[in-house]
């Protein structure tokens, strides 16, 4: 668990990948640490913290939600990303505001059986090649002689060295596997559930109790069998009520909310009537959640008193301050994020590990394509990403994107199979391709 980290080794580990935003980077870190403090405590006080949860306030693509996976990525936290406009008041068409947490809880479950699937791979992995071999191998009677069951063990140790060698990999073979097995596969467990959206899970848990689990042999390979044995056998290994209590407490203590398009069910309050009546309505159902509630979910009850809420927005129509009063008290922490310059641009460039020119660079290595930008060039792009989100709307660091997309797009195309060609990048090539576009404004519009 990395929240040991101290507030300053956060900033730096979020500086490998974004530029810029020191104020957000710093209070992101405060708060990751808190929670870690918050552990430490005495019992008696430890219930009574509560997380200050958090509203980046800035123009699309300046790095919001990077920072706040990238925050989840280093405390190894149950982590989901919302879109706020997707719910609706209660009565309204749209998303029920407590999926948000049966969503959170269900990636955290995942996570844990992902951890503890690798814990128990290579117990996992023998059982499936003795189950293997006792398919590819028919056992000796049980009144076979001695002489017969030294040979059959002798066999078997011939079979298991091929099979490991992989000289068996294509033999066809039949196992046993359940007849339903078109069914999900998962973890069902018999909680509490909550909300038309778990039906399906409800559903598929009647079936599998009354309709009767056989086995009937299926053909397959005996490479995709042992894939098939292995993750059956990995299922029996699993302790899956240990790993809905870890998830379930991972989810409670460290679990982190990012709701983005808040700004979206917000509207100056000129009066309410009309659409504004239901964005009023979905924050008031977003609230409970946030304050803190127990929402019901397939596992289980889940407490959202601890979980970190993170809220982001562009806020160009409206203010925070515009938000119900209940609201914008469950969100103290307010951070307005800073509009990216070329200097910016120019960092984001060459700096984070992935940078968009490493992620090109890598791309036409693939078609052994060595691709160059020099300094010039880098800076150039900068300014154009600078001038169009001036000229157009303005949509940050996804305006690289665009941009380095429209400038290598021959080259992406007509680069393939070649041996050992450099491709260099330079500024009066950036000004060629893309001058014209940034010119015309309605073009660009389309193209930047």
């Amino acid at each position: 668990m990395n929240e040991i980290l101290m507030p300053k080794e956060v900033v730096a580990e979020l500086d490998r990948y974004i530029i810029g935003q020191e104020k957000a980077k710093k209070v992101v870190a405060i708060a990751l640490r808190n929670r870690w403090r918050r552990q430490q405590s005495d019992e008696n006080i430890r219930e009574e913290i509560i997380p200050n949860n958090i509203i980046l306030i800035g123009s699309t693509g300046v790095g919001k939600t990077e920072i706040a996976r990238r925050l989840a990525n280093l405390a190894q936290a149950p982590f989901i990303k919302v879109e706020a406009s997707k719910f609706t008041e209660v009565g309204y068409v749209g998303r029920d505001v407590e999926s948000i947490i049966r969503d959170l809880t269900e990636s955290a479950v995942q996570k844990v059986q992902t951890e503890q699937s690798e814990l128990i791979k290579e117990k996992s992995r023998q059982n499936s090649i003795e189950r293997m071999l006792d398919i590819l191998l028919s056992p000796p009677p049980e009144n076979a002689d001695n002489e017969s069951i030294e040979q059959y063990f002798r066999s078997r140790e011939k079979m298991r060295k091929r099979l490991l060698d992989g000289k068996l990999d294509k033999r066809e073979i039949e196992i046993p596997t359940s007849a339903y097995d078109g069914l999900p596969q998962g973890m069902h467990v018999v909680g509490a559930v909550g909300g038309f959206e778990n039906l399906p899970s409800q559903i598929q848990d009647m079936f599998e109790n009354i309709m009767p689990q056989s086995n009937q042999p299926k053909k397959t390979s005996v490479k995709q069998g042992l894939r098939i044995l292995e993750q059956e056998e990995s299922n029996k290994l699993l302790n899956k009520d240990q790993i809905v209590r870890e998830a379930i407490r991972r989810t409670e203590n460290r679990g982190i909310v990012f709701l983005d398009e808040i700004d979206k069910i917000t509207s100056e309050r000129s009066g309410n009537h009309g659409p504004d009546v239901s964005r009023e309505g979905v924050q008031r159902n977003i609230l409970p959640i946030v304050e803190g509630s127990v929402v019901n979910t397939k596992y289980g009850p889940v407490n959202t008193d601890h979980i970190l809420f993170i809220a982001a927005g562009a806020f160009h129509v409206c203010k925070p301050s515009d938000m119900i009063p209940e609201l914008q008290g469950r969100f103290p922490i307010r951070v307005e994020m800073d509009n990216l310059t070329t200097e910016d641009f120019v960092k984001i460039l060459t700096q984070p590990r992935n940078s968009l020119i490493r992620q090109y660079t890598a791309l036409l290595n693939a078609e052994n394509v060595h691709l160059k930008f020099n300094q010039s060039s880098i800076r150039e792009i900068a300014k154009i990403a600078t001038d169009v989100n001036e000229k157009a709307e303005n949509i940050g660091a996804r305006r690289l994107h665009t941009i380095m997309s429209t400038l290598l797009e021959d080259a992406m195309f007509e680069k393939c199979n070649t041996r050992g060609e450099s491709l260099q990048i330079t500024k009066k090539m950036v000004s060629e391709k893309l001058s014209d576009i940034v010119e015309d404004e309605d073009l660009s519009q389309y193209i930047l």
